[in-house]
């Protein structure tokens, strides 16, 4: 497993900085990377099935390719760059075949449940670059990139438990799974950990969607959550994560008492603001970031360049900067408090459970 530097946002914003500088040795198929002239290895990206335009996850890797594109002069399509949208788990191979009879170089499997169908198609496509995001394949032509999302989720508990009123806050996951579990684990340890400083007893409520695509499940278990008292609700859940944005959306629009949403993979403080008599607003109280676009705009690059990666393991937590959390509208406090837990996680002061 490899540990990669690639870019530096501290707790306020991703920066575009490419430096992967650990990933060097070389490593992988390389045959399909091209001669260094970017239109020879196009790439395509196959979503889960939250979709390119979940907000969240699928969209941030979306960016990044293209992001990847607009750099090279490259234009959307089978010489540049697409992706390929999945409604369901039956569309993955279909789609990574449909990639490959298009003439795409470069696949990447956006989440971990396109883990089997990048496993068998890079078997049987050896002279093709794969990515999996979120997990782990063996091969000389697959890249794994996976992320600490425990790191930036504990980082949002610490936010949390320093800024909620009512001592009730929730946790809304999408499918429960090792993936969303360390969301979990590491935003109620978060809690625990803030609460214990502030000599405070805060409970954590928490509760599985069971889908990543389904705004509505999403807003009608924020709708409890909310009615039970909590103030502050983070969300790992994808476009079902929308569902929590507008549950509170209607709720700050029409009631006293304000309520926050923790955004999650990449800054989601646009889907907070609100308007309520004649005044402007926000409720994305802070969101967790995850270097997913970068990851994309760079591998894409590298197999460009005839420098792909294969057979590497990369994890990217908060000692290498992949993962993060935005200042939001924390107050100053929180902020301090957060960057003293983010130095504790790095120095290994605090260990953060993947499991709750």
């Amino acid at each position: 497993m490899k540990k990669a530097k690639l870019f530096g946002f501290g707790t306020i914003a991703m920066l575009s900085a490419l430096l992967l500088g650990a990933c060097g040795n070389g490593g992988g198929s390389g045959d399909g990377g091209g001669d260094g002239d970017s239109a020879s290895a196009p790439a395509a990206l196959i979503t889960d099935t939250g979709g390119v335009d979940d907000r969240s996850f699928n969209q941030s890797a979306w960016e990044g390719l293209e992001a990847w594109g607009e750099e090279n002069n490259l234009e959307r399509g089978n010489d540049g760059y697409q992706y390929f949208q999945s409604g369901n788990e039956s569309d993955y191979i279909p789609n990574i075949d449909q990639a490959l009879n298009a003439g795409f170089q470069t696949i990447f499997g956006i989440g971990y449940k396109l883990q089997p169908a990048i496993e068998e198609q890079s078997q049987n496509n050896p002279d093709n670059n794969f990515v999996i995001v979120d997990d782990i394949v063996e091969g000389d032509n697959v890249v794994s990139a996976t992320f600490k999302d425990h790191e930036a989720s504990y980082l949002a508990g610490i936010a949390a438990a320093y800024t909620t009123e009512t001592d009730k806050v929730g946790f809304v996951g999408g499918v429960e799974g090792e993936v969303i579990d360390r969301f979990d684990a590491g935003f109620t340890k978060g809690v625990e950990d803030g609460a214990e400083k502030l000599d405070k007893d805060i409970e954590v409520l928490n509760q599985y969607a069971g889908d990543f695509s389904a705004p509505d499940r999403g807003r009608s278990i924020a709708q409890g959550m909310y009615s039970q008292d909590a103030d502050i609700i983070f969300h790992a859940s994808g476009a079902t994560g929308n569902g929590v944005f507008q549950e509170a959306k209607s709720r700050n629009e029409s009631e006293d008492d304000k309520v926050w949403v923790i955004g999650v993979d990449r800054d989601q403080e646009d889907e907070g603001d609100y308007t309520k008599d004649g005044e402007e607003d926000n409720f994305t109280l802070t969101s967790t970031l995850k270097g997913v676009g970068t990851v994309v705009q760079d591998l894409a690059q590298r197999s460009a360049d005839d420098d792909f990666p294969g057979g590497e393991h990369l994890e990217y937590g908060l000692e290498e900067d992949g993962v993060g959390l935005t200042d939001g509208y924390l107050s100053d406090e929180a902020k301090d408090a957060v960057e003293e837990a983010r130095e504790d996680v790095i120095n290994g002061e605090v260990e953060v459970p993947e499991a709750p």
